[in-house]
């Protein structure tokens, strides 16, 4: 039997190529190429020796940075989380049941790894570091509460919900603060707050709410979008209606999965 290959290595990577290169542009230019190849836990990696460097130089990153590191973790994560959820569903019921709860304790395993890894950077880098209310600070208070979101899901005696829907408010508050009802981290910020409402705090009425009042907001102001972020804003906007639609909906009230941002903005 071949043997698996070993796990890629940054650092002997960085010091063995590295040499009179800019490390931060080598970086990305590493990260794109992971996931180019769909290598998203060595682009997690990647990313993570950038943010680390980046932030003991107390630099900000750019929007492109952002996205990257957003991709690599929502990537790694994604796969873990449906793994988890049909596992959850049950797949097959009898004498075997005991084998699917130690395998869905295994990806739940995996899921906590990723969760805190990313958790780690954002609270202890790149929130502790954005002081201004920005743009940037919004990004990284919503995703720390998607991540705790995240664990949310299958960890009930941590208090992850509620720390889930602290980041979401701080977030919330500053984007109706310094960006437009379309832009789409805003967007996709009261999408995912929206959920985390409706999923893990049970809060039905909030999160119709909260969804509605994104949705109507966001539409009296698509006349004025720009075009380059019209796409991204309708699509969440839309998954904002679906949201709505079936939250609403009595025929089909607990079926179903709420949708959540996906692309990156």
């Amino acid at each position: 039997m071949a043997k698996t290959s070993a796990t890629f290595d940054v650092a002997a990577f960085k010091s063995k190529y590295f040499s009179g290169k800019d490390e931060r542009q080598a970086l990305v230019f590493m990260a794109r190429t992971a996931e180019t190849a769909e290598r998203y836990e060595d682009m997690c990696k990647i990313m993570r020796e950038l943010v680390t460097s980046t932030g003991a130089a107390d630099q900000e990153l750019t929007v492109e940075e952002r996205n990257l590191l957003s991709v690599a973790y929502k990537n790694v994560i994604g796969s873990r989380r449906a793994a988890w959820r049909t596992l959850n569903a049950g797949v097959d019921e009898g004498k075997f049941d005991d084998l699917v709860v130690a395998y869905r304790k295994q990806v739940e395993s995996e899921l906590s790894e990723v969760c805190l890894d990313v958790l780690d950077l954002l609270e202890n880098v790149l929130v502790k570091n954005s002081s201004k209310e920005n743009e940037a600070r919004v990004f990284y208070l919503k995703m720390t509460g998607d991540y705790y979101r995240y664990l949310a899901e299958f960890v009930t005696d941590k208090g992850y919900e509620q720390k889930a829907a602290d980041f979401y408010k701080q977030a919330q508050e500053i984007s109706t603060k310094v960006l437009d009802p379309t832009h789409p981290i805003r967007l996709g910020l009261a999408l995912n707050y929206s959920v985390c409402f409706y999923e893990i705090l049970k809060d039905k009425k909030a999160a119709c709410e909260l969804a509605k009042s994104a949705f109507d907001q966001a539409i009296s102001g698509l006349d004025k979008l720009p075009e380059a972020s019209y796409k991204d804003s309708t699509l969440i906007m839309q998954l904002l209606r679906d949201n709505l639609t079936l939250w609403t909906s009595e025929s089909h009230a607990g079926q179903g999965d709420e949708e959540e941002e996906d692309a990156q903005a």
